[in-house]
């Protein structure tokens, strides 16, 4: 049996590895946050953040991608909650811009499978 199969045809188990996902998506850009404001003053200040992300050639490339990449995902994020009418999006929201883009993806995608869940009971 493949193991894709089994998240595949399982939703709980899938809604709850993008939980966690989530989790993990806040905790670890929150924790390089928390560095970089400890490291170069306790404000943090997005300018020298912004300035730091391009830093470099791979700094420069990390930073395009992410920006390219969110912005699609978000406008399919937008456009997929009101095709399934989804609750609580405002967290989503907020939270890719408040938290982190690696937090609101996989949050998304928890309540996205929720809802998936409670249509399929209807």
């Amino acid at each position: 049996m493949n193991s894709f199969n089994i998240l595949k045809d399982n939703k709980q188990i899938l809604s709850y590895l993008y939980l966690f996902l989530s989790i993990l998506g806040a905790v670890l850009p929150m924790m390089a946050n928390f560095e970089f404001a400890r490291e170069y003053g306790n404000s943090f200040d997005i300018n020298n953040f912004i300035a730091l992300a391009n830093a470099n050639p791979a700094a420069q490339s990390i930073s395009r991608d992410l920006l390219v990449g969110a912005s699609a995902i978000f406008i399919w994020i937008l456009n997929e909650s009101k095709k399934l009418n989804m609750k609580n999006m405002w967290v989503v929201y907020l939270g890719t811009f408040l938290i982190a883009f690696a937090f609101s993806a996989p949050f998304f995608l928890f309540l996205r499978e929720r809802r998936i869940i409670e249509l399929e009971k209807t």
